[in-house]
């Protein structure tokens, strides 16, 4: 059977892994280790909320962590599923996990193994979750340089590419990131407390470690979230800042053309005019124009507006 093949033993410990369950490997679960049928249906529901639910001979432990898109440069969410008994740890989940992967393929090697499952159901389930949240500190490192390379780019004086969508898409991957977090901190702190048949009480330094990770990450995010918006801010104030510049050069040509339009409205009139008969008085016209423009040119280079 499949779901047989997938454990990895070591002596009475056995770790199931699924990949994409479905309606058979609920059926085997049930049959195997006679869980609780809404247990098993919140196995095939995604994005269920972080909890821990405590029976009498396992915890059943739903787990948020983010993982890093590549392709769409976004933060998503992964969903971990965990039964975790006296003599068994089983993890349910979408997709390949690289935090798992990592672990499974250590746990493959007889002589990593014992290192992984020799030490109770309750250590390796500290090794899954501290896996999983070591996972968050590449991509708050991306996050970073993100926030790094933004920085230098909005206050480049040569610029003149709109920043406004990388700076959006940056704070919703930072908004994502911190709604996955936040309902973890609870769920981690509350399973030093749970079923002490599955986690003694030699395991709450561990688990301690993986609530300082999870508050350091919390604390890199509050700083990363400070300054995207302060980028946010700069970014809108350099973009008003050059659409006045621009607006006040063209007030200015506008300025400096309305008495030339003028003059030239006047003289272009189908009218009988002084002088029109004239053979000097279009370069007459010409040198007033031309010297009107030239003394607004110089009042406002005298009143610093440009």
């Amino acid at each position: 059977m499949v779901a047989r093949e997938k454990a990895i033993s070591y002596k009475n410990l056995k770790w199931f892994d699924f990949a994409n369950p479905d309606k058979k490997t609920m059926d085997f679960l049930e049959r195997k280790f006679e869980f609780h049928p809404l247990d098993l249906d919140d196995c095939l529901t995604e994005i269920q909320r972080p909890k821990i639910d405590e029976y009498a001979n396992y915890l059943f432990i739903v787990l948020h962590f983010p993982m890093w898109n590549q392709k769409t440069r976004r933060v998503m969410t992964e969903e971990v599923k965990v039964f975790i008994g006296q003599n068994f740890v089983i993890t349910l989940h979408s997709g390949i996990l690289p935090p798992l992967e990592k672990i499974r393929e250590n746990c493959r090697k007889k002589s990593e193994r014992k290192k992984h499952l020799g030490r109770g159901s309750g250590y390796f389930l500290y090794e899954i979750t501290s896996e999983l949240f070591d996972y968050c500190f590449p991509i708050l490192d991306k996050l970073s340089e993100t926030a790094t390379k933004l920085e230098s780019d909005v206050f480049d004086e040569e610029g003149t590419r709109d920043l406004l969508k990388d700076i959006m898409l940056l704070k919703k991957n930072i908004i994502t990131f911190r709604r996955i977090l936040q309902p973890e901190r609870p769920v981690i702190s509350a399973l030093e407390h749970k079923n002490k048949k599955f986690l003694p009480e030699t395991l709450e330094v561990y688990f301690d470690d993986v609530v300082d990770k999870i508050e350091k990450q919390w604390s890199s995010l509050d700083s990363l979230k400070e300054v995207a918006e302060t980028l946010q801010d700069a970014n809108e104030s350099l973009i008003s800042h050059r659409s006045g510049e621009t607006i006040k050069v063209l007030t200015i040509f506008s300025v400096i053309m309305l008495p030339l339009t003028l003059i030239s409205g006047i003289f272009g009139m189908n009218v009988e005019l002084p002088l029109q008969e004239n053979t000097d008085t279009f370069f007459g016209i010409a040198g007033v124009m031309l010297v009107t423009a030239a003394v607004m040119f110089v009042y406002f280079r005298w009143k610093k507006w440009w």
